[in-house]
């Protein structure tokens, strides 16, 4: 870790290369009013919008709904299935053509809503508890019927369902996604009243850093961290549908699948307690690592992943990468890399991979950091528990 002092707090470094775009980000986050202590960047970081991603910080009395940004919740679901390669691997083709038929993928939604006991529980707008005010859940009030269409859906980007292989040859699945429209609604809803209620109350944060907040006090900032809540546990259950699926389609084939799922969200806003003051800590994509608490930090289609045991380091918020983070943006990837040259390189690992032409490019291995070094700089962070490598990707 490298200590940066170019604003009000300091800016603690775990990231190589970093772009301009992504410090003077962490540059305004450090002269917010009410960041508390420091701020953190992991390995992984690059610019994003408002808040590299990879950042992480400490507010008091405040959240910035683009601390989070638009896929609140997002996050990794894995299982180890305890099938052998060698028994699994004939099968592997046809198994990703039976999961792609059956979850959708990209803009992609199921044909008939799931029932609404799938959905979470305490704040549906048809059956909110007493406790819970209705008006306290506008936009998931307004989208439950909607977001019930795609609850268990993959979604695009740099989502993805990926078959893999642990140290001991056992065939591993895990999957990538988020809250999909649901989250973006809330998160757009959110900033666009900070945003308002910021230029009302003539406030010193600077319009062009996109880091309007909403004071916790009040009743949007309260709004706020029950909608983002139902979205984090949203995008919880539709990973959970998901690798359940995936399972079923897999012991379609005869195999019995033995593991449990294990969940981390790297998206979201959390209240917690760091150098004696309790503060509000948005993750934008960055994964909590408390002492022996495990995390799921993916690589790229054409690198490895790695489950993790947190380190509890004070420094960086008890956090780590969410991922290898991207080397490249999305146009500048297709522009500049080589679609033979990267499907060369997956085809020589043996990967079943998701890129067929320049429009893939942006998810190609070429176009994020090398996981290896991430891991390296994050070494006083996280202890690596499993490695995993990849043998089949389903991209949205």
């Amino acid at each position: 870790m490298k200590k940066i002092e170019i604003g009000k707090l300091p800016i603690f470094n775990w990231a190589t290369g970093l772009e301009d775009g992504a410090i003077l980000q962490a540059r305004n986050m450090s002269i917010l009013p009410f960041a508390f202590h420091h701020i953190a960047l992991m390995p992984d970081a690059h610019q994003g919008y408002g808040m590299p991603i990879g950042g992480v910080l400490a507010t008091e009395g405040v959240v910035i709904p683009n601390a989070v940004g638009v896929d609140i919740g997002c996050g990794m679901a894995f299982i180890n299935t305890g099938i052998k390669k060698k028994d699994f691997k004939p099968y592997l083709p046809v198994i990703m053509g039976d999961v792609r038929e059956n979850i959708p993928v990209g803009f992609h939604k199921y044909e008939r809503k799931c029932d609404p006991g799938e959905m979470p529980d305490g704040y549906t707008y048809a059956c909110a508890p007493p406790e819970i005010d209705r008006s306290m859940i506008p936009v998931v009030s307004s989208q439950f019927n909607n977001a019930r269409y795609q609850l268990g859906t993959l979604g695009g980007g740099n989502h993805f369902i990926e078959f893999q292989i642990d140290q001991h040859d056992n065939v591993c699945v895990m999957i990538h996604s988020g809250s999909r429209n649901l989250g973006k609604q809330v998160a757009d809803h959110y900033n666009t009243i900070a945003k308002k209620l910021n230029a009302r109350w003539y406030t010193k944060v600077d319009a062009v850093s996109e880091l309007a907040f909403l004071p916790l006090d009040t009743y949007e900032g309260q709004a706020y961290m029950a909608e983002m809540s139902y979205c984090v546990e949203y995008a919880k259950r539709s990973r959970s549908k998901m690798i359940s699926r995936v399972c079923e389609i897999i012991e379609s084939y005869g195999y019995n699948v033995a593991g449990q799922i294990h969940d981390v969200a790297h998206n979201y806003a959390a209240e917690e307690r760091h150098f004696g003051r309790d503060v509000i800590v948005p993750r934008k994509g960055a994964t909590r690592a408390r002492a022996g608490e495990l995390g799921i930090i993916p690589g790229s289609q054409g690198s490895s992943s790695y489950i993790v045991s947190g380190k509890g380091n004070r420094d960086s918020f008890m956090s780590c990468s969410h991922g290898a983070g991207r080397a490249m943006g999305r146009k500048q990837a297709q522009r500049e890399l080589d679609v033979e040259k990267e499907k060369a390189r997956l085809d020589n690992m043996g990967v079943l991979h998701a890129i067929r032409g320049v429009k893939d490019l942006d998810e190609a291995p070429s176009a994020y950091k090398d996981i290896d070094v991430v891991m390296e700089n994050q070494a006083d962070l996280v202890n690596i528990v499993q490695q995993l490598k990849p043998i089949g990707v389903i991209k949205g």
